[in-house]
């Protein structure tokens, strides 16, 4: 085997491997699934409604990776929350929050695909009142519901969660499935493994040819 077939071959196992640990395969939640996973909430004293809204979300499960988008306003006073520190504002609250949840998120192929303060206040505003003021918005990519729904039900970041809920004076959380997204990682590892191993492959023939040339001139 030549060594450029080696090269392109090396890119594309990476590329698959990364491919594969990035997509859920799997499909749509199946009924099963989503029934222990209700199961699962339910036995962890969640309230109804919001187990019902659950359900609902993973029965409508379509399989695809989603974006979930966050509007975040932090609360100016947040009260005492057990196990941090007396006097912590609300991004030390939140950061205590995400200190557990980016290792959840991260071990699931799942990260935020955009996250920045804001830098005024809501400059169109339809239908709602009081949503003028705004902290940070942050847009996280989760690989599937089913990914979401083994983070939201494990036991392990349910008093994690009090650290959030004490951090926000208000809060919208929405998920999307993006029809154009040219920040999937998928996109961006194929579009750089491509170019690197063109460039490598490149300077590996254009070397080649500088050495049959010096050769055919001795």
């Amino acid at each position: 085997m030549s060594t450029r077939i080696k090269i392109w071959l090396s890119a594309a196992l990476i590329y698959l491997c990364f491919f594969a640990w990035y997509t859920d395969m799997q499909g749509p939640l199946s009924d099963a699934e989503v029934e222990q996973f209700v199961a699962t909430m339910t036995a962890a004293g969640n309230d109804p409604e919001e187990i019902a809204m659950i359900e609902q979300f993973a029965r409508e499960d379509s399989g695809r990776q989603f974006l979930m988008a966050n509007n975040v306003d932090y609360n100016e006073n947040p009260p005492q929350v057990e196990g941090a520190e007396p006097g912590e504002d609300a991004e030390q609250l939140m950061a205590r929050y995400m200190e557990h949840m980016f290792p959840a998120l991260l071990a699931r192929a799942s990260h935020p695909a955009v996250m920045g303060p804001a830098v005024f206040r809501a400059m169109d505003l339809a239908g709602i009142e009081g949503a003028q003021q705004w902290d940070m918005n942050a847009l996280f990519r989760y690989r599937s519901r089913r990914t979401f729904l083994e983070i939201v039900t494990n036991p392990a970041f349910s008093g994690k969660h009090d650290f959030k809920a004490a951090a926000l004076d208000k809060n919208i959380a929405f998920p999307i499935e993006p029809k154009l997204y040219l920040g999937d990682l998928r996109l961006v590892l194929g579009l750089f493994l491509l170019a690197l191993t063109a460039l490598i492959d490149s300077t590996l023939m254009s070397r080649k040819l500088k050495n049959m040339q010096t050769a055919k001139a001795e």
